[in-house]
């Protein structure tokens, strides 16, 4: 059970994903979209969104730090692990909660707006249960492992475990006497990650990161004087500096 939880679902894990989004972008390009609900409601999603939004951002960051930072580098920044443990107790939490608020938020939008509510999905409910599952979980795990001043040091067994998995040799040794939350934790964590390329969430592959590097759009107002009386000319006109 050891090797199939932590050497085998892993990979099948990225192999579903990766599939899936392959599969996705060639059969429903026009389907790889959000599904925006704002058409029908936009003053509670105008809350909830940013919240969830901001909230996961955060949290994936403190996975990716948690997980893939080895405690040998913060030692070396300076960062002590009684001051690593408070960031991720009181900042974890912090951005769990807010996720989960921005999530229930959501679903409460769902539920009592008949035309989001008809447009929602078996996928979108799945997607909601697992993903709401996961965070509630990895709080929880976080919270009943851990006091104010020192708690399960997951650095030691679950990163080099995730670690491991990149180096395509998993150390399947390491998660054996992890706490039972943490393991629950890691496993909804890979469902979902399966599940991804199948549900709106498929949308955090499509960021608009060219907007970063796209040239300036330049505005320039007109002179009023000019109004009206300005010949029309057919094709692009060279800009005034």
């Amino acid at each position: 059970m050891n090797t199939l939880l932590w050497g085998a679902l892993p990979y099948i894990a990225a192999a579903l994903l990766v599939a899936g989004l392959i599969w996705r972008y060639r059969y429903d390009k026009f389907g790889w979209t959000t599904r925006s609900s704002q058409v029908y409601e936009s003053k509670l999603l105008n809350i909830a969104s940013p919240m969830f939004h901001y909230g996961i951002l955060f949290v994936l960051v403190g996975h990716l730090m948690g997980l893939f930072v080895p405690e040998s580098w913060t030692d070396k920044v300076g960062m002590s692990e009684h001051t690593y443990h408070q960031l991720s107790l009181f900042g974890g939490t912090a951005a769990g909660a807010l996720t989960v608020l921005g999530i229930l938020m959501l679903l409460w939008r769902r539920r009592t707006n008949t035309p989001v509510f008809k447009a929602t999905t078996v996928n979108d409910k799945l997607m909601y249960l697992v993903l709401l599952a996961a965070i509630v979980m990895g709080m929880w795990a976080k919270l009943t492992n851990s006091g104010l001043d020192e708690g399960y040091d997951y650095r030691q067994t679950i990163g080099p475990w995730a670690r491991s998995i990149f180096e395509l040799q998993p150390k399947v040794d390491l998660m054996v006497g992890v706490p039972l939350t943490f393991q629950i934790h890691a496993v909804i964590g890979l469902l979902l990650f399966a599940l991804l390329p199948f549900t709106r969430l498929v949308h955090m592959f499509s960021a608009p990161v060219q907007y970063l590097f796209r040239p300036y759009v330049v505005y320039r107002s007109r002179d009023s004087k000019q109004l009206g009386a300005r010949p029309e000319r057919r094709g692009w006109e060279r800009s005034e500096p």
